[in-house]
């Protein structure tokens, strides 16, 4: 299946004291994209919250391949690259790419889904699990151990 993708341009705000996209910037334009995913597949903050949970990361690592500057068109890919067997637990990547067709960033996190009340890990209701599972994938697929185990 082919990538999941958004279209962003680089804002005056986006920018450092250098002149070109800040790295928390990277790491916004893939949460834009995660986010913009759920709320597609009808899990947006309103329905995260009335189920109690919510994304969490455990890690991110960004590969900066390319400087970005304020104007610029870029595209932020999201692809699923494992779970856990019960969905608690998930890894993706979102690759960042100019207009030029060249690749600006590589983005994996690795997150979760954390119970709100109890604020430990817990597996996603099965819509927002078969959500996941039917995400765009790139291999190799791993698959991930369940919450509690590493």
């Amino acid at each position: 299946m082919d990538q999941y993708a958004r279209t962003f341009i680089v804002r005056w705000a986006d920018c450092d004291a250098n002149g070109h996209l800040r790295n928390t910037g990277y790491s916004e334009y893939a949460v834009e994209v995660r986010m913009a995913y759920l709320v597609e597949h009808e899990f947006g903050l309103a329905e995260l919250k009335q189920h109690g949970i919510g994304p969490v990361l455990l890690r991110e690592e960004i590969d900066y391949l390319r400087e970005c500057h304020m104007g610029e068109e870029l595209t932020v890919t999201f692809a699923i690259v494992g779970l856990s067997p019960d969905g608690t637990r998930f890894k993706m990547v979102h690759d960042v790419w100019k207009p030029n067709g060249k690749q600006a960033a590589h983005i994996v996190v690795l997150g979760g889904w954390l119970d709100a009340r109890v604020r430990r890990l817990t597996p996603p209701p099965d819509a927002l699990r078969e959500a996941f599972e039917k995400a765009p994938r790139l291999g190799p697929f791993e698959t991930l151990p369940p919450a509690g185990q590493r």
